[in-house]
């Protein structure tokens, strides 16, 4: 089940579900190793991905907060 390297439109949630399905294809034993080795690859990209949208939604957050701190408000 390897498709394409991760795009940077996918979806979080569809990054993670591809993710566990790769794990669980790969903890059963049943891939030939090129395909266990696509698999792999494939699961690092998802992986990168899901970091990189993790870290771009922190510092969202961290901009967001530092915003609304309470020395900053104006009549």
């Amino acid at each position: 089940m390897v498709k394409t390297p991760a795009s940077k439109s996918a979806s979080f949630e569809s990054a993670v579900a591809e993710l566990e399905t790769i794990v669980q294809e790969m903890e059963n034993g049943q891939l030939p190793l090129d395909q266990a080795l696509a698999a792999y690859q494939r699961g690092t990209a998802l992986l990168r991905h899901c970091q990189n949208q993790l870290t771009q939604a922190e510092q969202t957050i961290r901009v967001l907060e530092a915003e609304a701190t309470p020395g900053d408000t104006q009549p």
